[in-house]
């Protein structure tokens, strides 16, 4: 014979226990779900084409003047610009005193505070 106590709060109790149990157990597997629609998507989306960064010139008194480093795809870069790797966005961030764009936020991508 069960020798634990029992008493009809208890039972109730334990029935929301195994209740709220199935409800994580469901919201587990639409997270689940979620996270594999995710991870389609991105392997469907097309990859960037182009440079990864761009230094973005201006003209000033009819000479280019560096400005701004922008992720790739930008819309904000000039029309006037020349590709950077990684490593040299990130050193015309944090050595070469050139901005970031403020809109792309290269600095995020490439881990730099600024």
């Amino acid at each position: 014979m069960n020798d634990e106590p029992t008493s009809p709060e208890l039972e109730k109790l334990r029935f929301l226990y195994r209740v709220q149990l199935s409800q994580v157990a469901q919201t587990e597997r639409w997270i689940e779900a979620e996270v594999a629609k995710l991870r389609e998507r991105a392997s469907r989306r097309p990859r960037r084409e182009g440079p990864e960064y761009v230094l973005s010139y201006l003209r000033a008194g009819g000479h280019p003047t560096a400005d701004s480093v922008h992720v790739g795809d930008c819309r904000m870069a000039s029309h006037h610009t020349k590709p950077l790797t990684r490593d040299q966005a990130r050193q015309a961030i944090t050595t070469g005193g050139i901005r970031a764009c403020e809109i792309c936020r290269p600095d995020s991508d490439l881990g730099v505070l600024e």
